[in-house]
């Protein structure tokens, strides 16, 4: 996830709430068992920003980043569970473009993933926003009526995509300047779930730090489809 405030966007006709993720998510949409796809005509969707913005590449050069973290171990294993829980992802799932707005990828309900090429610069950034965002589209896929507007399960959500996809792994806080050892990654999570969650118009600061504590040692310990968190 990437902190920065919440903000309407547009990307190819679609509109997107993002933030650190942000989403406007009036609408409701299960998961077909074929395909994720939108509808056309719908603007409910939402966008969860991840991972951390760097100088950028070339559309073709994500891609080619994309195409290797499609191999790496981690994304695949999340790819099979998703379709195996019954959401099967389409070859125009994931895709790289150029993003306007300062943000590193994100996903967007009934859309797939977008990496924005233009702050990404390694493969290892590009391999985290595919993770994050695979956490996000299966929570939705297994749950079918994962509501975004709901501040406990956009929390949860962002929770388990902040504790398990390594987000706050201790290299990356150091990179980030927090020093700080123990408990560091509980702590991160929660930051990063409070930012993500100051993107969403529906839930205030106070709703949101609420109902992510209330929902916290749930959503942490839930490590599907992980035995345990990686």
């Amino acid at each position: 996830m990437i902190l920065h405030a919440a903000r309407l966007i547009k990307h190819h006709g679609h509109e997107f709430i993002v933030s650190v993720p942000a989403r406007d998510l009036s609408a409701e949409r299960k998961c077909s068992s074929t395909n994720f796809r939108e509808k056309p005509g719908n603007t409910n969707n939402q966008m969860a920003e991840s991972s951390t913005i760097s100088k950028g590449s070339t559309v073709e050069e994500c891609q080619d980043m994309i195409r290797r973290g499609l191999r790496t171990p981690m994304v695949k294993f999340l790819k099979e569970h998703l379709e195996k829980s019954g959401c099967r992802i389409g070859d125009n799932f994931i895709k790289a473009s150029h993003c306007n707005q300062k943000i590193s990828g994100g996903y967007a309900r009934g859309r797939g993933i977008i990496v924005c090429s233009n702050h990404m610069q390694i493969q290892d950034e590009v391999n985290q926003v595919l993770i994050h965002e695979l956490i996000h589209a299966y929570d939705e896929c297994r749950a079918g009526n994962l509501d975004w507007a709901n501040c406990a399960h956009h929390a949860c959500s962002e929770i388990r995509a902040g504790h398990l996809s390594g987000d706050c792994h201790y290299k990356r806080e150091l990179l980030r300047g927090y020093l700080k050892i123990r408990g560091h990654e509980q702590e991160c999570v929660k930051r990063r779930v409070m930012k993500s969650m100051s993107g969403n118009p529906n839930c205030s600061e106070t709703a949101s730090k609420d109902a992510m504590e209330a929902i916290w040692d749930v959503c942490y310990n839930d490590t599907k489809p992980f035995d345990r968190a990686p």
